[in-house]
């Protein structure tokens, strides 16, 4: 199917590896033209080379952290100079490595909400600076199932997940219908050098089990399913569709009402 995303400029943030690059590779493989960001130059620089084989000028880069003002406001002048303009933003920000538990001193719970929450929103500001006033064009915030279901994740990452939802839900009654906004919140999903990788490595049975019992397809998810609901998303065949959380997770959570 042809998502009609041929030209559309899209800035992509986290795109150096894992589901960020996953959506960058969708994006360009469906005529697109992408800036790369991330925060470590070593790696996107690697992520840019590999695109820049197959797609030519249709891909650049940019490294700055996302979740700052500066590294933000950088990165969509980079677009600017790189494609002359954007028409689609993947906010493609946030980590993992939580602590767990209600006793959540104030530094680790400051740091969880700025990666998780603040910085997206931050990101979504800059972006309906450059996205209004412009045809069709979209954020995609990608959010997680931990802000949907109660999970057993982290606490202080749940709360910004959930926090981010509501977010785009609000965000997309506000600027519609210039700007489309919606969430994606991916379930389990292993790649290289991913939490899920780890996990499965050191404990791969127990692991299995717990994915058998808990998720209805009874496996992880791939970079390329999350990748395709996120390209279907920043395309006009999704022109109807705004302030929704799409889970992707394989059946796993019970239930988004």
């Amino acid at each position: 199917m042809d998502l009609g995303l041929s030209g559309t400029r899209v800035l992509v943030a986290g795109a150096s590896q894992g589901i960020g690059q996953g959506i960058a590779e969708a994006l360009l493989e469906e005529g697109a033209k992408v800036l790369l960001t991330g925060r470590s130059p070593g790696p996107l620089q690697a992520a840019y080379e590999a695109f820049a084989v197959q797609h030519g000028d249709r891909v650049a880069q940019h490294a700055a952290d996302m979740t700052a003002t500066d590294g933000i406001t950088g990165a969509f002048a980079a677009m600017e100079a790189a494609f002359g303009g954007v028409d689609a933003v993947i906010a493609n920000v946030g980590g993992g490595g939580l602590k767990p538990g209600w006793d959540v001193n104030d530094d680790d719970l400051a740091y969880a909400l700025e990666q998780n929450l603040t910085g997206t929103v931050r990101l979504a500001r800059e972006a309906m600076r450059h996205l209004q006033g412009l045809e069709g064009t979209s954020l995609t915030v990608i959010s997680s199932i931990a802000g949907v279901n109660a999970l057993g994740a982290p606490h202080s990452y749940g709360i910004a997940k959930a926090g981010l939802n509501h977010f785009v839900a609000n965000l997309a009654k506000e600027v519609g219908p210039a700007v489309r906004v919606n969430s994606v919140a991916p379930g389990n999903i292993l790649f290289p050098g991913g939490s899920w990788e780890r996990n499965v490595a050191a404990r791969p049975d127990a692991w299995q089990r717990w994915i058998d019992w808990e998720v209805a397809l009874k496996r992880f998810g791939t970079v390329r399913e999350i990748a395709d609901v996120v390209a279907f998303l920043t395309s006009p065949r999704a022109a109807f569709v705004t302030g929704a959380t799409w889970v992707v997770d394989g059946g796993q959570v019970k239930s988004t009402a």
